[in-house]
């Protein structure tokens, strides 16, 4: 295989490198160091060798990033407040246009999901995200973590379990989630708190990501009258200047811009017509990949 080719092969599925690192690790940056590294590996390999470089390539981003995950935590770096997986854009109906397919890719890289998975062990984080996310056998998923195959059914098992236990449940349907979004950033933004409540179920809660660098409450609001009483003292101190709609962790969001720049993410989670959860990301470290243009 010559060098160009090798690029060729790699660049094809870079794609799905990136997915199932950013899976692992709910960093973009960390996820783009991982498939850096994994193209080194790939480029400095013997690739004759290589009869099906995308399972080659997925089995060395996933060792990868299960060390990067374990880097990670043995350095037990505290985060100021509630911790949010950093935005990642995807366009999931262009690339992936069966309904079924494309909930199930949608959520799996949902915040709400991303938020579960980092409680989980990077194992089991792993064999849950090949599994779940892209459908690998469960013997495949053995030979890459070199485990037995009822090791893996084990891990998968205790993974799903613990996801299920954990993970809210939420419609799906786009256009639902796009018209809620309008019509709560419109009483927000007007300070209609009396439409903004009628827009929240009762127990909605709100999770405010600023990473201790910009503001953002310090715990999980909880309760319809918390979140909208926050949301409506919010927009009133605001400097916002443009809003962009755009489709992040599978599900359509808003970018706030002030001043040109990315100051939030906004995107709800919903169910039964009603917005059951906020998720606001401001950590400036977390939105510079976001285009403003």
């Amino acid at each position: 295989m010559t060098t160009d080719t090798a690029t060729d092969v790699f660049e094809e599925h870079r794609p799905v490198l990136l997915g199932v690192a950013y899976r692992m690790l709910g960093r973009l940056a960390d996820a783009e160091d991982v498939v850096q590294d994994a193209w080194l590996r790939w480029s400095g390999s013997d690739r004759d060798d290589v009869r099906e470089p995308r399972a080659y390539l997925v089995r060395v981003t996933t060792r990868l990033a299960i060390d990067r995950l374990r880097q990670v935590r043995a350095r037990g770096e505290t985060y100021v407040g509630p911790w949010l997986p950093e935005p990642y854009i995807t366009d999931l109906a262009a690339t992936e246009p069966d309904a079924a397919e494309h909930a199930v890719l949608a959520d799996s890289v949902s915040l709400a999901v991303l938020v579960v998975l980092e409680s989980l062990s990077p194992l089991e984080r792993a064999v849950f995200v090949l599994r779940e996310a892209f459908g690998y056998p469960y013997a495949e998923i053995a030979s890459m973590l070199e485990r037995t195959e009822a090791a893996v059914r084990q891990l998968a098992g205790r993974a799903r379990r613990h996801v299920d236990e954990r993970r809210p449940r939420y419609d799906v349907d786009p256009e639902q989630r796009r018209d809620l979004t309008e019509r709560f950033l419109a009483a927000a933004g007007g300070g209609d708190l009396a439409g903004l409540m009628a827009l929240l179920a009762p127990d909605a809660r709100l999770v405010g990501d600023g990473g201790g660098k910009r503001r953002a409450p310090v715990r999980v609001l909880e309760s319809a009258d918390k979140v909208g009483r926050f949301l409506i003292g919010v927009a009133g101190r605001g400097t916002w200047d443009t809003i962009r709609h755009l489709e992040i962790n599978g599900g359509p969001a808003v970018l706030v811009l002030a001043g040109g720049r990315p100051d939030s993410v906004v995107q709800l989670d919903v169910a039964g017509g009603r917005v059951q959860a906020v998720y606001i990301i401001r950590n400036p470290d977390k939105l510079r990949f976001l285009p403003v243009g």
